[in-house]
């Protein structure tokens, strides 16, 4: 026995051996990514207090970023391994007091509490290394809020006070000599370079972009239009793809073309490096600027009101339309100027004064808009004398009103950095407000076309998956949802991107999501939770596929009834759910062991509130398995009698007369006494009672009977039709015959056939056909009543005198 149990513990030491000498590797390759994380920390903590504008902050922040992201990777390559290695040490089990144990064994446990000690510290290192790149990136923006703090209260002076003005008078001739520097840096660069292969270049440029502005966007806007009318699906998702590729197209063809301006210049060599950077910011502000006057075009579309999304009319489209093309100037002329002056180096009372002048154009365009709203909606009001209704649109106004006051007059009294920002952020937040507006009206007009039971990927859904016509458009609705939900995630990061904390925060926060939650021991992930929704698919997929090759090639070639096929066709059904379900419970992160804990939480509730539910449910097991009811048996339960037409795990459904259907919970098959009629030997018996007066021919009645019954082939020959005389009563004999059919559901056509030929035959025979006499007697004295014959009957006379005799 202890030669086996050596045996054994070699054989395991030799097979782990080699999964501890692979772990080591890969243990010794994350310690030294994560020794030079912890270095990178170190230089990006000692480089942030000597960052002192956004673009140097925005690379420190990134490199942390990437330090955070390398801790994940590591806790995330590192946890399985030590999963990996607790089993290992489980299946060794602990040591037993007073054995000695082998070398083998020892040795293995050494190696196996080493390899969990350094995977343990790694982790633990990893996840400290997380916390304090997280603890850097906040730093980082604190930092960025208190500068910007700083900047939005610090007093520049008034625009309106004569300071101001002498200190740009006094710092005029620095400022002209350094635009001129600028302005004469290019001037010689283009002079010396100029040629005929740079003007060939320049021209090919030009051309290229005038081709790009005008004919090809034209034709792009015929060829949307056109494909949106002949072939995309109808309904909204028309007119909100039609203007989402007008906001494309609008934004890709300028920014193009000026791109290939400044390409063609560079390429000729016509720009100075100290032009380079100016060429750049060109080319960044005609794409943006082209993006808000292509929004603009597109949600008002001007003369085509039937394809416009927003619910406003011509006149409104009409005067609302020019301010898209002033904000884009104003964007792109105003950016441009404070960009030149970043790069000239102006002095601080010119750059204030700009900054002021972008600050004041910014304030009248945004008041125009809102008094041209205002004038609108006035216009618009059924009854002009009657005040307008608080709607949201006033309320939004009013606000925005009260902020552009604000503004004005904290530039006004010289705080013309908190003017700006503010300024330029109302600027911002309306044109990130219009683009949330048609992005999600697009996402949710394709979510709801795309996902819908009238479409083809719908009805693949149905065909492929089973998915019901009504989960389908669920679907859509519900992925709607998602999608605009995160769109508005992402609108509130760029809204917040003027003041430091852009879209780069939300994807930060994202991140935080995408890490999981954990609840207890279970870490939930939307990747986690995509995976299992996929593997749940997958499944259900499987399980279909399996049923279809039950019900069309394998049950067919058994000698099974088509109940039983049903039988096995639906334990099999629910089987592959339940599998399914686990399947994707798994993927999820919820293991047998888990799942078996929360069964047992919820067994106290399964016990009292379900107990209804779970004792059907046990019911169409035993239903499906010892099928003492199949589908298409004739069954009576109480005074109702059908067909049973589907036995699901809950109910029972049974087809009765009116074609109706009776739902029987699946308990009352089990534990009540049901009449299965086809269950056994499914034959129909017909019974015909009557009666004719003992003076006719018995025998005739009984040769016409037989005669009738050998006429019908639907009556059966075994067992054969038999003819009684069931009593004599009243000067009558009763007959009660019997005859038997191939169905019970034949049984009563059959037998009102029978009874229009014997009626017939007997009435050609004049032979009287009734009932037997049903007698009624009076028994006891009746109570006096006034004018009665005294000649009548008494209650004690015979039952021939006093009676009631009816005889038909």
């Amino acid at each position: 026995m202890t030669l086996l149990r050596y045996l054994a513990a070699l054989l395991l030491l030799i097979t782990a051996l080699p999964a501890i000498a692979q772990d080591e590797p890969k243990v010794a390759t994350v310690a030294a990514s994560l020794t030079q994380a912890s270095a990178e920390l170190q230089a990006i903590d000692d480089a942030t207090p000597a960052a002192r504008d956004d673009k140097a902050r925005q690379a420190l922040r990134d490199r942390a970023q990437a330090v955070q992201a390398t801790a994940a990777d590591a806790v995330r390559t590192l946890t399985p391994e030590m999963a990996l290695v607790q089993a290992r040490v489980t299946e060794l089990g602990a040591a037993t007091p007073g054995v000695v144990e082998a070398p083998e064994i020892r040795q293995q446990r050494k190696l196996l509490a080493q390899s969990q000690s350094a995977i343990d510290s790694a982790i633990k290192r990893a996840r400290l290394i997380g916390i304090e790149a997280k603890q850097q990136i906040d730093d980082i923006g604190a930092a960025e809020a208190e500068e910007l703090g700083q900047q939005l209260s610090e007093n520049t002076g008034s625009p309106l006070s004569p300071t101001l003005w002498a200190a740009i008078v006094d710092h005029l001739p620095r400022d002209s000599a350094r635009l001129m520097r600028f302005v004469n840096t290019e001037v010689r660069q283009f002079s010396s370079r100029f040629g005929m292969h740079a003007v060939t270049g320049l021209l090919v440029g030009i051309l290229t972009a005038l081709v790009l502005v005008v004919p090809l966007r034209g034709w792009l806007h015929r060829v949307g239009r056109r494909y949106a009318t002949n072939h995309a699906p109808g309904g909204r998702l028309r007119r909100s793809a039609y203007a989402f590729w007008l906001v494309v197209i609008g934004t890709a063809l300028p920014g193009l073309a000026a791109w290939a301006i400044v390409a063609s210049l560079r390429w000729g060599g016509l720009v100075s490096p100290a032009w380079s950077r100016f060429g750049a910011i060109f080319v960044g502000l005609a794409w943006f600027c082209a993006f808000v006057s292509s929004l603009g075009g597109a949600l008002l579309l001007r003369g085509q009101s039937t394809w416009r999304l927003l619910p406003i009319g011509d006149a409104a489209a009409q005067a609302l339309r020019p301010y898209s093309w002033m904000a884009a100037a104003l964007i792109f002329f105003g950016q441009l100027l404070i960009a030149t002056n970043l790069l000239i180096g102006i002095s601080a009372p010119a750059s204030s004064a700009a900054n002021a002048a972008v600050a004041l154009l910014h304030i009248m365009v945004l008041g125009a808009i809102l008094v041209t709203l205002g004038r609108l909606r006035a216009a618009a009001l059924p009854d002009p004398t009657k005040p307008a209704r608080n709607t949201l649109l006033a309320i939004v106004a009013t606000l925005v009103w009260l902020v552009l006051l604000v503004t004005l007059i904290a530039g006004l009294i010289g705080y013309v950095n908190f003017a700006f920002k503010v300024a330029t952020w109302l600027l911002w937040g309306a044109i990130v407000g219009a683009t949330l507006y048609l992005m999600m009206t697009f996402t949710d007009d394709a979510c709801r076309t795309l996902l819908s039971s009238g479409n083809r990927l719908g009805r693949s859904a149905n065909s492929g998956f089973g998915v019901d016509n009504k989960t389908v458009d669920q679907i859509g609705v519900l992925l709607s949802a998602v999608l605009r939900l995160l769109l508005i995630l992402l609108a509130v990061g760029a809204v917040m991107a003027p003041f430091g904390a852009g879209v780069g925060s939300a994807f930060e926060l994202f991140g935080t999501v995408a890490n999981g939650i954990t609840v207890g021991q279970v870490t939930i992930s939307p990747g986690a939770v995509l995976r299992s929704l996929v593997v749940l698919f997958v499944a259900l997929a499987i399980m279909r596929g399996l049923q279809h090759w039950l019900v069309n090639s394998y049950l067919p070639t058994t000698a099974m009834d088509a109940g039983a096929q049903n039988s096995v066709t639906m334990v099999a059904r629910y089987a592959g759910i339940i599998a399914a379900v686990l399947w994707s419970l798994g993927a999820l992160g919820i293991g047998m062991e888990k799942l078996a804990v929360v069964l047992g939480a919820l067994s106290v509730g399964i016990g009292f509130g379900l107990q209804a539910i779970t004792q059907n449910f046990v019911s169409g097991l035993i239903l499906l398995a010892e099928r003492p009811v199949k589908i298409g048996d004739l069954v009576r339960i109480g005074n109702m009698e059908g067909d049973v037409k589907r036995i699901n795990v809950r109910s029972t459904e049974i087809q009765v007369a009116d074609r109706s259907t009776l739902i029987v919970p699946n308990s009352e098959l089990i534990t009540k006494t049901i009449q299965n009629m086809t269950l056994a030997a499914p034959i129909g018996r017909i019974q015909l009672q009557f009666s004719v007066p003992l003076e006719e021919d018995l025998d005739a009645v009984r040769a016409m009977l037989f005669a009738a019954f050998a006429e019908k082939h639907e009556v059966l020959d075994d067992p054969e039709a038999k003819v009684f005389i069931d009593s004599i009563d009243a000067g009558r004999a009763k007959f009660n015959c019997f005859a038997y059919v191939a169905s019970p559901r034949d049984a009563y056509p059959i037998r009102s056939e029978l009874l229009f030929t014997l009626l017939r035959q007997f009435r050609e025979a004049g032979i009287e056909v009734g009932t037997t006499a049903t007698k009624m007697e009076l028994v006891g004295s009746l109570p006096s009543i006034v004018g009665t014959d005294p000649a009548a009957p008494q209650p004690d006379q015979t039952a021939d005198q006093a009676g009631v005799q009816n005889r038909t």
